[in-house]
C-alpha cells in the first residue's frame, strides 16, 4: 500500500476545504494510506511572487521540515507543486538544504499526475452527468508539464463528455497578484476564457487549480452565467 503525505494549500484550506477531503477520498479509493501533518502552513509562493524572497525562504524552510521523510507528497494544486519543484532549488541553491530540496522535488506531485504517472490509475469509478471542458492552468502546463493526465482521468468518468475549447492553453488571467494589480486585464482574460468554454456547450469548467477556478467563478457569478467550475478531485470523488 502506498503511503502519501498530503499538502493542503492555504487558500484551499480556507476557502475550499471540501476539495481537500475529496482528494483524500480518491487517494484512499486508489489504495493509498493518507497522512496529514497538522503543523503544515504554506509553501511560500505568495511571498515569493510578491518579491519578499527572504520571508518566502523562511516559510519554505518550515515546509521542508514539515515534510521530512520519504513519503510521496500529493498536492491539489499544480501551482504549489510547481513552485516546490522549480523554485525551491533556486532559493536553496548551494545551501545546507540543497540535497533535501532535491529529494523534496522528486517526491512532490500534483494530484492528477500522481494518480496517472505514479499509481497508474485512470478509472476511479466516478460519475458525472453532463458536458465539461478542461482548463489547463499555466502552472500545470508549464511548470509541471501536465497536459494529458487530467484528460485521461476525466475521459473515464461515467456520463461525462469532455470537450476542448479554443485557445485552451491561454492564461485565465488570475496569476496571483497579477489579478490584483491589473484587475481590468485579468477580468478581460477570464471573460475570454469563459466565452471559449461556453462555446463548447459545456456545463462545467474543470481544472487542477482552484486559484484559476476561483477567478473564473467570480466572473461567472457576476454575469449570472449557468456554467459551473469544478476541481478535478471533486469530479473524481463523485459517485452515483
Amino acid at each position: 500500500m502506498t503511503t502519501v503525505q498530503i499538502f493542503i494549500p492555504c487558500f484551499v484550506d480556507q476557502l475550499f476545504p471540501q476539495t481537500a477531503f475529496n482528494m483524500i477520498k480518491v487517494l484512499e479509493r486508489a489504495g493509498c494510506t493518507v497522512k496529514y501533518n497538522p503543523d503544515q502552513t504554506c509553501c511560500g509562493q505568495p511571498a515569493f511572487n510578491a518579491g519578499f524572497w527572504d520571508d518566502s525562504k523562511a516559510v519554505c524552510s518550515k515546509f521542508i521540515k514539515d515534510f521530512e521523510g520519504d513519503d510521496y507528497i500529493v498536492v491539489p494544486s499544480a501551482s504549489c507543486a510547481g513552485f516546490i519543484k522549480n523554485y525551491y532549488p533556486k532559493l536553496f541553491d548551494n545551501s545546507s538544504l540543497h540535497n533535501n530540496v532535491k529529494d523534496l522535488g522528486k517526491r512532490t506531485f500534483e494530484f492528477s499526475e500522481f494518480l496517472v504517472n505514479v499509481l497508474g490509475v485512470l478509472d476511479l469509478g466516478a460519475t458525472l452527468a453532463g458536458k465539461a471542458t478542461y482548463h489547463d492552468s499555466c502552472a500545470g502546463l508549464r511548470e509541471c508539464n501536465i497536459k494529458a493526465e487530467p484528460r485521461q482521468l476525466l475521459e473515464k468518468v461515467k456520463g461525462l463528455e469532455l470537450l476542448e475549447m479554443n485557445d485552451v492553453e491561454t492564461c485565465c488571467g488570475f496569476g496571483g497578484t497579477f489579478a490584483v494589480k491589473f484587475e481590468a486585464i485579468a477580468a478581460g482574460m477570464a471573460d475570454q476564457k469563459i466565452t471559449h468554454a461556453l462555446a463548447t456547450g459545456a456545463d462545467y469548467i474543470i481544472s487542477t487549480d482552484l486559484s484559476c477556478l476561483m477567478h473564473l467563478e467570480g466572473v461567472i457569478n457576476r454575469k449570472n452565467l449557468s456554467i459551473k467550475t469544478l476541481h478535478i478531485a471533486d469530479v473524481l470523488a463523485g459517485r452515483e
